[in-house]
């Protein structure tokens, strides 16, 4: 039997929707019916044609752009997100990333205060913003992507990166608890997906040794993210809540 993901009529809010998970996360959400929010700071091409590619398959879908490391603009994002959908009943806090690569002795202040800022206060603060609209909607659920690197840990100089993961992760949890039963709150912890992230951050004969390593002897695809997105997002998932779900091939069993 096929499990169906029906969202008509519901609103999503995508962070960091230009490429990678978010793209596909914002396609796969469209494709179910809602109403996407595509989120971006630097990747605003890539961010456009994210929307274009929703609102040809017949979605709908907005541009929107805010550094979210800014209180004001986070906020900003959330309440023109609002203004346009009419309502707010998704959020996928997927923006972040490493600053730079560095083993904790060698990091600095600075990088480690960036790292944070990007990848946990920033979801923290659109997360505050969107309560009281996910609260509204009665079927109000926020996804947090964290990464394979809070089981692992961040080795090969993502100490930073990996530590604020663990910290989304524990925000996760509270917040499961302090807002069901009106939001469920959950997470997704992706292993070695073939995004723009890895180009950049990781060596392809790393990127080899990956699909090695991994049981189903490959890596993830950002569509394979983007179904347990979906999945979460809908009712199909009603009694899930503060839940931590790996997507890694097998490559770290919990």
């Amino acid at each position: 039997m096929t499990l169906s993901i029906d969202l008509s009529g519901r609103s999503a809010l995508i962070t960091g929707a230009g490429v990678g998970i978010g793209r596909a996360a914002a396609e796969a959400l469209a494709a179910a019916g809602a109403t996407v929010g595509v989120h971006y700071f630097r990747s605003q091409d890539e961010a456009a044609e994210t929307v274009e590619s929703i609102q040809r398959s017949g979605g709908r879908a907005f541009l929107l752009q805010a550094d979210l490391t800014i209180e004001d603009e986070a906020n900003r994002l959330v309440d023109q997100f609002v203004e346009q959908a009419g309502r707010l009943d998704i959020l996928v806090n997927n923006a972040g990333g490493p600053i730079e690569r560095a083993k904790l002795e060698d990091c600095s202040t600075d990088v480690w205060r960036r790292t944070f800022d990007l990848n946990v206060t920033s979801a923290f603060m659109v997360t505050r913003r969107a309560i009281p609209q996910l609260r509204a909607s009665q079927h109000g659920s926020i996804i947090n992507i964290l990464s394979l690197s809070v089981q692992t840990g961040g080795a090969g100089g993502a100490g930073a990166y990996a530590a604020a993961k663990g910290a989304l992760q524990v925000m996760t949890r509270t917040l499961a608890r302090e807002l069901a039963p009106a939001i469920r709150v959950n997470a997704l912890m992706p292993g070695v997906i073939e995004t723009r992230h890895h180009e950049i951050f990781t060596r392809p004969e790393r990127m080899e040794e990956y699909r090695q390593e991994t049981p189903l002897g490959r890596n993830g695809q950002a569509g394979e993210v983007a179904q347990a997105v979906a999945y979460l997002a809908g009712d199909a998932s009603s009694f899930v809540n503060g839940a931590l779900i790996d997507i890694n091939g097998g490559r770290f069993l919990r």
